[in-house]
């Protein structure tokens, strides 16, 4: 496939708006300064809400509608073991035309994975362009690249013939459980997805993505005294250990299918028997129908031991993203954005990873989507995560022709191939 500027109509606009992107460079880079000081952790609802109020003025230049979605309470797994509500922030969908043919879907989150006490809370410059703050690359850096793309979008004739949407989620750094019905019902609305979280430092785009699963295990025994009482105790530790290790045996029962026992809780001092003990755990798949697989033999797992006399055990959690398989719209799709890079001069190669995001829901609904169209950085989830600065116009020029050439039926193909 070839995209080429000059077969666009309106072809000179479209030029002078992509070179108006770059014009933008420092502004971009400014901006994500400054939204990085802003600790939006998933957890945070006034960080959240304060980045909420950022975005909007950002965005309203676009002159689009906006809706703000209230989310319902999740549930956690304290260290206690018992299940607590947990408040999440809103989502933010900002859309414009609507009743548009075709129809773009653009999405990505305001939250990070660092609490508002963690020690990560500043931006500073690394050697060369590279800028480590919490949220520069995953993804605040990835929502300006939306927003300038759309900027120069909306600076063509080209736009009246798409309406686009944007929705921002509040809680994608904790597996979008609240935010999940709401990508689910836009993404059948859509024709293809753009996701922005960040692409590999060097360039390199996410492809197939496997789904993954988030639990905890609470094993409730009964506590006495580890001198005078030992056996009349029900050691929930001990019987947490037998689990764990027949969880981790589950790696590798079907194809590339990894658990990963993580976080372990319980006792209260060395002279007690414990009466609780709890794991949180993870599982990565490949395919949807392994999630079946999964789930039965963990419910097994779990049954053999809440029988267990003087024990019972429960399990909290389920597969939040189920796998994201490349259909033949998706590969499409990737190809069409292969052939946009190519005419801006920016190689495009896509890697499978076990990594998952918002795409996997989006791909789960039947939307064909790219999900790693942000900014290029690394390190994400960690105090070193960082941003290639330069990278910001650039991936703005490539979502921005991306739009353009959906917009005058250079990707009418992945439509067809969707349906």
């Amino acid at each position: 496939m070839t995209i080429s500027l000059q077969t666009l109509s309106s072809s000179q606009a479209c030029k002078d708006a992509l070179g108006r992107i770059q014009d933008r460079q420092a502004e971009m880079v400014e901006t994500v300064i400054a939204w990085s000081k802003v600790n939006s952790g998933s957890r945070n609802l006034e960080g959240l809400a304060a980045m909420e109020a950022l975005v909007l003025e950002a965005f309203a230049p676009l002159g689009a509608e906006v809706e703000l979605i209230d989310l319902p309470d999740g549930e956690f797994v304290n260290e206690a073991g018992d299940v607590v509500p947990v408040k999440n922030g809103r989502t933010i969908r900002i859309f414009k035309r609507p009743e548009a043919n075709r129809k773009v879907l653009m999405t990505g989150h305001t939250d990070t994975v660092f609490a508002r006490d963690h020690a990560f809370q500043q931006p500073v410059w690394l050697e060369g362009d590279k800028l480590n703050g919490p949220g520069v690359a995953d993804m605040k850096g990835g929502i300006l690249v939306m927003l300038n793309a759309l900027k120069a979008f909306e600076e063509t004739p080209l736009a009246e013939s798409v309406g686009w949407e944007v929705l921002l989620s509040p809680d994608e750094e904790t597996g979008s459980l609240a935010s999940a019905p709401i990508l689910t019902e836009r993404a059948k609305a859509a024709d293809i997805g753009m996701t922005y979280e960040p692409a590999l430092a060097d360039g390199t785009l996410a492809g197939a993505r496997k789904g993954s699963g988030n639990y905890a295990v609470v094993v409730r025994g009964k506590a006495a005294h580890a001198g005078r009482e030992f056996h009349a105790g029900r050691n929930a530790v001990v019987r947490l250990s037998k689990i764990i290790g027949e969880l981790a045996a589950l790696t590798d029962g079907r194809p590339e299918l990894t658990v990963n026992p993580a976080v372990i809780q319980g006792g209260v001092a060395p002279n007690v028997v414990p009466d609780m003990a709890l794991c949180r755990f993870n599982v990565r798949l490949k395919e949807p129908e392994d999630a079946v697989w999964f789930e039965t033999e963990v419910n097994k797992i779990v049954a053999a031991h809440d029988v267990e006399e003087g024990y019972s055990v429960h399990l909290h959690g389920g597969i939040n993203r189920p796998p994201k398989a490349l259909s033949d719209a998706n590969i499409k799709l990737m190809d069409a954005i292969r052939a946009c890079g190519a005419e801006l001069g920016i190689a495009i190669d896509y890697v499978p990873t076990g990594g998952c995001c918002e795409g996997n829901n989006l791909a789960a609904a039947g939307l064909p989507n790219v999900d790693t169209l942000g900014v290029r950085g690394a390190n994400i989830h960690s105090a070193d995560e960082f941003v290639c600065a330069d990278s910001f116009a650039e991936r703005a020029r490539l979502s921005a022709l991306i739009l353009m050439a959906f917009a005058s039926g250079q990707l009418d193909d992945v439509v067809k191939a969707k349906v």
